[in-house]
């Protein structure tokens, strides 16, 4: 994605705590396919505070769309049983304007074409056909790793993903999403978790699942997208 997309995501996981999984929801396009918006949620094992964040993204420009990153957390802990979507309810009161700026449909919410399931192994390689449009595509998700030269060793991670699209004439396009050196302070790894086609048809959408460093509670998930308009 471009730099100030990933500045942001990076952002908005400090706010967060760690030792926790965020849950991804797809909040849907907008009426043009133009605009993608999804969440995030969870709660803070440590402290039982519930967490919530939504991105409005750009699909042709692969970015955050103006005022398009939200987090909200509240002071208080939530009870037992609760799994922290409250707060991404609240969130959504505030983005309404939003919403309705870009002409959000949450029941528009794409086609689905892959999807990790937890547990499973990982597919770094994925290739799926859509039948509709008579189009094969191919995806390569490419990922490096290291640990920083602190007092303090830090996990920091790169990946970019290579994306072909061969239509029924055998004219391939080929896409480079992602910037292959732009290595994320704290994350060890990253997850295809899904992907999707725009409800145009025109554009995929991969999620992808950033694990985090590993804390005394385990390692966190937070999620983030990037997107490539294909036609």
């Amino acid at each position: 994605m471009k730099r100030c997309l990933l500045f942001a995501l990076l952002i908005v996981p400090s706010l967060l705590f760690g030792g926790d999984i965020a849950h991804y929801v797809n909040l849907g396009f907008s009426q043009d396919s133009k605009t993608f918006v999804f969440g995030q949620y969870g709660i803070d094992k440590n402290t039982s505070i519930p967490f919530a964040s939504i991105f409005f993204v750009d699909v042709a420009q692969n970015e955050f769309t103006s005022q398009g990153v939200h987090s909200y957390e509240p002071q208080h802990p939530v009870s037992l049983g609760q799994d922290g979507s409250g707060a991404l309810y609240n969130l959504l009161h505030t983005v309404t304007p939003l919403v309705q700026r870009w002409s959000i449909d949450h029941t528009a919410q794409g086609r689905l074409v892959y999807l990790y399931i937890n547990g499973d192994i990982p597919k770094e390689q994925i290739r799926f056909r859509d039948f509709n449009t008579e189009t094969q595509y191919d995806l390569h998700l490419k990922q490096t790793a290291r640990t920083t030269s602190e007092e303090s060793p830090q996990s920091e991670a790169a990946f970019h993903i290579q994306l072909t699209a061969t239509p029924k004439d055998g004219q391939v396009r080929a896409y480079t999403v992602g910037i292959p050196d732009f290595y994320r302070r704290g994350v060890s790894s990253y997850r295809l978790k899904q992907v999707i086609l725009s409800p145009d048809e025109k554009s995929v959408i991969m999620v992808v699942e950033k694990v985090m460093q590993q804390d005394t509670n385990g390692a966190s998930i937070r999620y983030m997208v990037e997107t490539v308009k294909v036609w």
